[in-house]
């Protein structure tokens, strides 16, 4: 097959590669309805977090099973499946309390490459999660984005603990930050609060639950969350970036008591220690816990109660992967969607 490989910086190539194959019993090898590129993607695409050697890109998926491993129990040919971006067994204690991306046993599946034709999924039956039947081609978008950037939208909204009633801020307009938009609403918050200066962004933010647009950054951000908080800052806010200043930004605009949800993958982050204690902030985040939400996230779209999909707003046959990476390198795309 021809799959996705990263050489160096914006060096994307799509190329021969072995087709996968079960190695361990637990395996499953699903071939791909749909795959994307993640923002996260763009950091090693940029020239952070670059292997020596060329590395398999890609980490969203859903698909039909093709094969299992012998001790593979609950999954057959021919489902549909939806799974995490970590594989994960879903019995150890660290996943019975929900975190099944730190998983004892945990896995990335990037390691795998995603952004392929096929995709060997380990620990099959604790990561990935089944649809009664195989869905529709145009519930495709909506059901990848289960895969990552719902699920960690719907994690930082959790982690911020966004409560009915409540005010909420999302710094970060990429697809992980509006999907956080369309959790805090599923959620209940009154007020939701979106920080982008994007304007094609702000409309789906609106339409995803969004009830204001600040477009200032840093401080000046910071002070009109204040002004709209009557000085007092937001109950939940929602860091989707990953850097210092987004990070900063958001913990500023938190309330005494509020929560911050981060889920930003971290670069450069520090936090400075005696402004924080005085803060009076909670801090919670990491990488998401997907598979936790996942049968959850699956039900609300094939009942129709969700569309998270809209955040692909550019669709290209896998073997313009590159494209893909430019456009959203470039801003020229939220999130792109591939096809095989």
């Amino acid at each position: 097959m021809k799959a996705t490989m990263l050489y160096g910086p914006r060096d994307i190539r799509f190329e021969d590669r072995p087709d996968p194959t079960i190695i361990e019993p637990t395996d499953a090898i699903i071939r791909m309805s749909a795959t994307c590129v993640c923002g996260s993607d763009l950091w090693p695409y940029r020239g952070d977090d670059v292997s020596d050697q060329p590395m398999p890109m890609g980490h969203e998926y859903c698909g039909i099973v093709e094969e299992v491993g012998r001790d593979v129990r609950h999954l057959k040919p021919g489902q549909f499946v939806v799974g995490s971006f970590f594989a994960s067994d879903n019995t150890c204690p660290i996943c019975n309390d929900g975190y099944q991306s730190r998983c004892v046993d945990a896995r990335p599946i990037g390691a795998e490459g995603a952004q392929a034709p096929l995709l060997r999924v380990p620990l099959a039956d604790g990561t990935l999660v089944a649809t009664p039947e195989v869905p529709a081609d145009d519930l495709l978008p909506s059901l990848l984005a289960t895969s990552d950037v719902l699920g960690t939208g719907w994690f930082a909204a959790d982690a911020a603990r966004v409560k009915p009633g409540k005010t909420v801020v999302v710094v970060g307009d990429g697809a992980v930050g509006l999907l956080s938009v369309l959790s805090a609403k599923q959620m209940g918050a009154e007020r939701i609060i979106m920080m982008s200066r994007h304007e094609a962004r702000q409309q789906l933010a609106l339409k995803f639950g969004a009830t204001d647009i600040v477009t200032e950054r840093g401080d000046e951000g910071v002070a009109q969350i204040k002004e709209l908080t009557g000085g007092l800052g937001a109950h939940s806010v929602i860091e989707a970036v990953g850097t210092q200043e987004s990070m900063m930004q958001a913990i500023r605009a938190t309330r005494p008591g509020g929560h911050v949800g981060y889920v930003g993958v971290s670069h450069g982050v520090e936090l400075p220690g005696l402004e924080l204690f005085f803060s009076g902030v909670h801090l919670h985040g990491g990488p998401a816990p997907v598979r936790r939400y996942l049968p959850h996230l699956i039900d609300l779209v094939l009942k129709g109660q969700i569309n998270p999909g809209l955040v692909f707003d550019q669709t290209l046959p896998l073997e313009q992967v590159a494209e893909g990476y430019r456009a959203m390198d470039e801003r020229r795309a939220i999130k792109t969607m591939l096809r095989p």
